[in-house]
């Protein structure tokens, strides 16, 4: 099968078309053939910094996906050949990624796709909305009537995250920065818009709460959004990051009585526990996307698997606005 390899970790996108074999059917897995396949920050993370679940070189990098089942191993009952599904399923250590035409995924990751999407746009959709719905609703616990703070709401988590706070009846505010992320943002639902580079954080949380603080505030950014985010929670709140890895003074959590949580969707993907959740989430997303109260903005350049390399620059300019997507079919 055809496949895009990295061939040696760097700033520089390494990668080299290969034809390798195609997956073995294990039991618990099933043969997608991969129609289009996600990029995300994290791969150029991996790319770039070497982590320690990073796969061993020569690597087929590429977590997200969506395609059609081929054949199913041994114990799988939920699916069949010709399923359309979509996932996030690999790309790190042990696991191939998605950057190739066929992929070996552990049926419990898996969803159906929903009719109402592209295969590109259910590319798009997994890890980002796996993501915000484990900060949302596993670790805040957001309630209807709950006010919601998401920062970088226009952004590829923020985006969707927003759209799921929406869905559970929460008001949502979300953090920009400028006019046209607003007009994204409020697309999408946020119904309080937050230009940070223009209102502090007390002008913000005087603003919309009255002073009181928001019942959630969800950090998708890190470094300095997770002090504001300490500061813009109601005393007895909650604080969800998904980019902690930092210093900070925790004086205000203390203060305020708050709860911090960490999500790092990646997890289950390398200790194959708890991989589950992951396809259970994605079912209750497809619903939603089904209801049309779920879709994913794509960026405006679309790539083809020869072209790897340079759906790895373009998410890396910072230009794209939107979620990335390489087409494999």
């Amino acid at each position: 099968m055809r496949a895009q390899l990295l061939k040696s970790f760097g700033d520089t996108p390494d990668f080299q078309a290969a034809d390798i074999p195609v997956p073995a059917v294990t039991p618990g897995h099933v043969l997608v053939r991969v129609a289009a396949s996600g990029v995300n920050p994290i791969d150029l993370k991996i790319r770039k910094l070497r982590p320690a679940f990073a796969p061993q070189l020569p690597a087929v990098l590429g977590m997200d996906m969506a395609g059609v089942v081929e054949a199913v191993g041994d114990g799988v009952a939920d699916f069949a050949p010709g399923d359309a599904v979509f996932g996030c399923v690999g790309g790190v250590a042990g696991l191939q990624g998605t950057l190739a035409e066929y992929v070996s995924a552990d049926a419990r990751l898996l969803a159906r796709k929903p009719a109402c999407l592209s295969m590109v746009q259910a590319a798009a959709l997994p890890l980002v909305t796996i993501t915000a719905w484990l900060a949302l609703f596993d670790r805040a616990r957001i309630q209807p009537g709950q006010r919601v703070l998401i920062h970088a709401g226009a952004g590829g988590v923020g985006h969707v995250a927003v759209q799921l706070a929406r869905a559970f009846g929460a008001r949502v505010a979300a953090t920009v920065s400028g006019p046209e992320k607003a007009a994204l943002a409020e697309r999408f639902g946020a119904q309080d818009i937050v230009d940070y580079r223009r209102e502090s954080v007390e002008a913000c949380v005087e603003r919309l709460t009255g002073g009181q603080g928001f019942d959630a505030v969800f950090d998708t950014v890190g470094g300095k959004t997770l002090d504001d985010s300490l500061r813009a929670a109601r005393a007895g709140g909650t604080v969800v990051s998904i980019n902690t890895r930092s210093t900070h003074d925790l004086s205000p959590l203390h203060a305020k009585g708050l709860t911090l949580s960490v999500v790092f969707m990646l997890l289950p993907l390398v200790t194959g526990q708890g991989r589950e959740r992951h396809g259970e989430i994605l079912r209750r997303a497809a619903a939603l996307a089904e209801e049309g109260k779920l879709t994913p903005l794509l960026a405006a350049r679309r790539f083809h698997l020869e072209e790897a390399a340079q759906a790895h620059d373009y998410l890396d300019s910072g230009q794209a606005v939107g979620k990335v997507v390489v087409e494999v079919a």
